[in-house]
């Protein structure tokens, strides 16, 4: 297998905002292939537990454990449940957490996993070795369940649409490839291949619903406040619209800024339990966007959004 080199999106952006120090305590809840949990056990001399639901990113973590043998630790788990994940090692508050939302670089860019339609593949898109594959839910799943999908969690337009072309491509034969897929949500969306593949929108809904994203972020937001220690400090890069607003809604609930419920949000996203007494802040400016050198470099980064929250200490 080549050697991945998948730069982290934000990465400068994300270490100014963290602001590592020395004997300080880190989460990097979505480890991937590292590059985060590296740059801050690089940045000071602290401890990083790095969380990731995909076991084969224990292969990265083998190096950095190596490289850091007293200050790195890797478990798999799923970030929501990070309080329970780093107590077994004694931690019940930390410095700081970083998570980066959404698949990677490095599982996109495998053609087995199925997340992608840019290399043929089996339709699985799971994160973990565990769960309902993709082609489960698109052939069993019912013509209105598919369009809500595509409609709640990837914003298609056209959702019924494409979910009505499914259930009829199914009929014939089952929807098993990442291929078949792609070209049954072509032809209904139709357009020329510019910027966005017309499959695009189709794929991440889905995606997100397997994995159940969505409510891991919420989950996830809950634990880090739950974990961060007086001062601690909790950034989120995003790549999707739904999950910024997911991200903002609850940036903005602990920091006192908390306004109506969005119409555009699922309503698992949208309808969150009342909060405590606001003790959190906001920097200033209170998100950053990836820069044009870097959107030029890597045109993953181009949909990035990163958001910081304090604990109890203004900026």
């Amino acid at each position: 297998m080549s050697t991945v080199t998948h730069k982290p999106v934000m990465l400068g952006e994300m270490l100014d905002w963290l602001a590592p120090r020395d004997e300080g305590v880190y989460i990097d809840g979505t480890f991937g292939a590292g590059g985060y949990s590296r740059a801050i056990l690089r940045a000071a001399d602290c401890r990083v537990f790095a969380i990731d639901r995909d076991p084969s990113t224990h292969r990265f973590a083998e190096k950095l454990e190596q490289e850091f043998p007293d200050r790195f630790i890797w478990l798999l788990g799923n970030f929501s449940d990070m309080c329970s994940l780093v107590a077994m090692h004694g931690i019940h508050a930390v410095d700081g957490i970083v998570l980066d939302i959404g698949v990677s670089s490095m599982q996109l860019d495998q053609a087995e996993r199925g997340f992608s339609f840019r290399n043929d593949g089996p339709l699985d898109m799971r994160m973990s070795d565990e769960g309902t594959k993709a082609s489960d839910i698109i052939n069993t799943a019912s013509e209105g369940e598919l369009a809500d999908i595509f409609y709640y969690y990837g914003e298609e337009k056209q959702s019924r649409r494409i979910a009505a072309a499914i259930v009829t491509a199914r009929d014939i034969a089952p929807i098993e490839r990442t291929n078949q897929l792609a070209d049954i949500i072509r032809k209904v969306v139709g357009g020329k291949h510019s910027k966005t593949d017309p499959a695009t929108r189709s794929f991440q809904g889905l995606r997100i619903y397997v994995n159940q994203e969505f409510e891991s972020l919420e989950n996830g937001l809950k634990a880090a406040e739950g974990m961060l220690a007086p001062g601690g400090r909790l950034v989120v890069v995003t790549f999707h619209s739904l999950e910024d607003r997911i991200v903002k809604r609850f940036t903005h609930s602990r920091c006192g800024k908390l306004g109506e419920h969005s119409r555009h949000l699922p309503q698992h996203a949208s309808a969150s339990g009342a909060w405590d007494a606001p003790r959190f802040f906001l920097p200033k400016p209170e998100k950053r966007a990836p820069s044009d050198s870097e959107i030029a470099e890597n045109t993953r980064s181009r949909s990035a959004t990163m958001r910081m929250i304090i604990n109890g200490e203004a900026v």
